[in-house]
């Protein structure tokens, strides 16, 4: 090989291999207008990227739509959370309301998380394929300016860049020429390297694309069932609001008829006053609190009227509900004399008695009667055998009192 060749062949080896041999060389490059394409990457999580090819207004309108979906979720999160307390507290036909209107708000929110999460989907879905369609153009350019340059390489021939320095003459300068030897082969690795990078972003976008067409396709098929269920779930809440429309109606009626049966009551013990006259002995009210109870059991309900906080009605409860075993017998509570054996609208068969001191007791209830109107009784005396619940009253001049505060 010829002086100047090899002194060629070292020069190219030097400064094509070793680019720290020459740093005066890059610098000069630098000033050579050389640049790269580069892509960013998606984040198909969170619906961010760093790619030029995605435009500020789109990236905007993601943000807002996550967002909106992350309020819906956190209300959904709230409702269920509220439904769980309901259902847990309240079981009966008014609690049950109330669980179904916030299980409606929770399907409704839950449609709504549906519709935004598809939209979310679909606008995803969008941006990605208007990057792969950009992708697409640009890769089409790219592939266009490499295969101009292999074209030269290909004109060059098998030697390629090593036939430019084999011209020269041997007493030419040749650091020229060796720039621009250094400024062609990396514009040709720019143009390589550009390509290879966008191929790689491009089938990386479209399997992104494909990952967000089957997000809002799982997410509108999600939306359709949910919608579904909130159909369902409507009809049910119309249905418990019928029931308890019924079930108050019911109970004004019952409150309706323990009234005119207390009004009934009343009037009979007014005529059973008005028409006995005092009885001669002790004064019942001497004894008030010692009195023997009618019969042994639990006291199932109280003295006074009952509120139903739900409906905002109240029942009369003169007297109080004694749980006994059927068939137990049931016995005067003091000294005195049958005014009324027999049975009583609302109270079933009942027996009244009257004591010294113008009280009345009254034993309802009862299965059976062993006394008669008129007959006078003694403490303990058998008035009748009970049910398993018997009703007890006790009454000073018609006037109901709390028979727990007279016996002991």
């Amino acid at each position: 090989m010829a002086p100047g060749a090899m002194l060629v062949a070292t020069l190219l080896g030097v400064f094509l291999l070793d680019p720290l041999a020459s740093p005066s060389l890059w610098a000069d490059e630098a000033g050579a207008g050389a640049s790269e394409l580069t892509f960013g990457r998606f984040d198909a999580a969170s619906g961010e990227g760093s790619s030029p090819l995605q435009g500020g207004e789109s990236q905007a309108e993601t943000q807002a739509r996550v967002g909106e979906l992350e309020s819906i979720r956190s209300e959904i999160g709230r409702l269920q959370k509220r439904l769980t307390s309901v259902r847990v507290k309240e079981s009966d036909l008014e609690g049950q309301l109330k669980a179904v209107k916030l299980e409606l708000e929770l399907q409704e929110a839950q449609v709504s998380e549906a519709t935004a999460a598809a939209e979310l989907a679909t606008l995803r879905a969008e941006t990605a394929q208007r990057q792969v369609t950009s992708l697409e153009t640009a890769l089409q350019q790219v592939r266009q300016d490499l295969g101009r340059r292999l074209v030269g390489l290909y004109r060059l021939g098998g030697q390629g860049y090593l036939r430019l320095f084999l011209t020269l003459e041997p007493n030419e300068n040749l650091l020229p020429a060796i720039r621009q030897l250094r400024f062609l082969v990396r514009q040709d690795q720019i143009a390589l390297d550009s390509y290879v990078s966008t191929l790689e972003e491009l089938s990386f976008q479209r399997r992104r694309l494909e990952a967000e067409r089957r997000e809002a396709s799982e997410w509108q098929l999600r939306e359709a069932l949910r919608r579904d269920s909130l159909v369902e779930v409507r009809r049910r809440h119309e249905r418990t609001i019928a029931a308890v429309v019924t079930e108050r109606k019911r109970l004004a009626a019952r409150t309706l008829e323990l009234k005119d049966k207390e009004r009934k009551l009343a009037r009979l013990i007014a005529s059973l006053v008005s028409s006995d006259e005092a009885l001669a002995g002790t004064p019942i009210q001497d004894f008030r609190g010692v009195l023997d109870w009618p019969s042994r059991g639990e006291v199932k309900l109280r003295f006074g009227p009952r509120r139903d906080p739900r409906y905002r009605t109240e029942v009369p409860h003169n007297g109080i509900d004694i749980a006994v075993e059927e068939g137990s017998q049931v016995r005067a509570v003091f000294p005195g004399q049958v005014l009324y054996a027999a049975p009583f609208e609302g109270y079933g068969t009942m027996v009244v008695v009257h004591h010294p001191g113008r009280v009345f007791t009254l034993y309802a209830g009862l299965l059976e009667i062993h006394v008669d109107k008129g007959d006078v009784l003694s403490l303990g005396d058998v008035v009748g055998n009970s049910a398993d619940l018997i009703y007890f009253e006790v009454r000073v001049e018609n006037e109901p009192r709390d028979p727990l505060l007279w016996l002991r």
